[in-house]
């Protein structure tokens, strides 16, 4: 038995985080998706880790950093693009609220780690490891500052792909689909706090963020990254079967636009075609939490006048959902076990103790 003169700053760390240890891994090694089903886990943010019935896993935009960790001088970075978007200087609030779920060094069979655009809760430089060291097969899959990110990081460029929309990439039986991005918090990103944006033209989206579409044996899911509404949205629904799509859900600070409000993430839905919505992103940072439910309730509100061929879905982060098997859920909940309870005898003083 340990004492507390075995403790340390270090130990606790090591024996505390990540808080669900390899719970997840092991989950997600151990499911066998059955023929004409798709299942995903959330991981935080917009982060999922994706798995096809042929067994084929699909990493996307897990981030395992943190946010503010103290206070500093109360001022924000200069340059930032919160800061760049509003002209604010004090100190963006965005504490990390989640737990981190699945330990990104106990990783396995990852086949291609894929990233949507270039800020670092997306972009991480300890999956990247991770992912590197652990799957030594596995293709880092991104738009060009993406990839050009990682060659900085020290991946072998022989392992990356730059995709832009338009480009399809196979990996075993999953078809990727980069499509347009709508990140217009991405086009004010810009890592030299000495250069200027105002009166200038913006950044090519494409080279800096996209869209997927996975196209999987059991449904095709569409992930949005962090863009913002877009008509474009429409385009994609046009010509592309969507099945389930996810989108950056989040309640913009005043004087800020940076995530989909809940009546966008519906009219995202509508536009795209799908025949599921699942809000992310909203969990993670503490200045743009959101109660997704706010989603369903509007969808109540207007499905049947707007004859909605959708539904939402709010999950909960370390969660799985299966499509087509869990389409009609408007709801997840973790396992609650206990369904042995009696199957052998109990130890009490007596029966009516309880």
């Amino acid at each position: 038995m340990a004492t507390i003169h075995d403790v340390t700053k270090e130990s606790w760390i090591l024996s505390t985080f990540p808080e669900w240890g390899t719970y997840l891994n092991e989950e997600i090694e151990q499911e066998k998706v059955k023929a004409g089903t798709v299942s995903m886990w959330w991981l935080g943010c917009t982060g999922i880790w994706l798995k096809s019935h042929e067994g084929t896993n699909i990493l996307c935009d897990l981030w395992c950093g943190t946010g503010k960790r103290a206070h500093g001088d109360g001022k924000m970075k200069k340059g930032h693009q919160m800061m760049r978007m509003s002209g604010c200087e004090n100190m963006q609030p965005n504490l990390r609220t989640q737990p981190f779920v699945i330990d990104p060094f106990a990783v396995k069979n990852v086949d291609a780690l894929v990233v949507t655009h270039i800020h670092s809760d997306h972009l991480d430089i300890n999956t990247a490891a991770a992912v590197h060291q652990n799957c030594p097969d596995a293709r880092f899959i991104g738009p060009k500052e993406v990839v050009n990110t990682w060659l900085k990081w020290g991946i072998p460029e022989n392992k990356t792909m730059i995709v832009k929309p338009g480009d399809r990439v196979s990996i075993k039986d999953i078809e990727i689909v980069a499509l347009e991005a709508f990140d217009r918090t991405a086009l004010v990103t810009c890592e030299d706090p000495e250069v200027t944006l105002k009166g200038k033209l913006p950044q090519d989206m494409d080279e800096i963020a996209v869209n997927y579409l996975f196209e999987t044996s059991g449904g095709n899911i569409y992930h949005a990254g962090d863009s913002h509404y877009s008509n474009l949205f429409a385009k994609h629904g046009n010509e592309h079967k969507i099945d389930v799509c996810l989108g950056a859900y989040g309640e913009n600070p005043r004087g800020i636009t940076d995530k989909v409000t809940s009546v966008d993430m519906l009219r995202m839905a509508e536009s795209l075609n799908t025949k599921v919505v699942i809000p992310v992103h909203y969990d993670i940072w503490a200045n743009f939490m959101a109660d997704p439910k706010e989603i369903t309730e509007i969808w109540k509100f207007k499905k049947d006048r707007l004859e909605y061929q959708f539904k939402p879905f709010i999950w909960q982060v370390g969660g799985k959902f299966t499509y087509p098997n869990d389409k009609d859920k408007l709801e997840f909940n973790f396992y609650r076990g206990f369904d042995d309870v009696f199957t052998t005898d109990n130890d009490t003083p007596f029966p009516s103790f309880l």
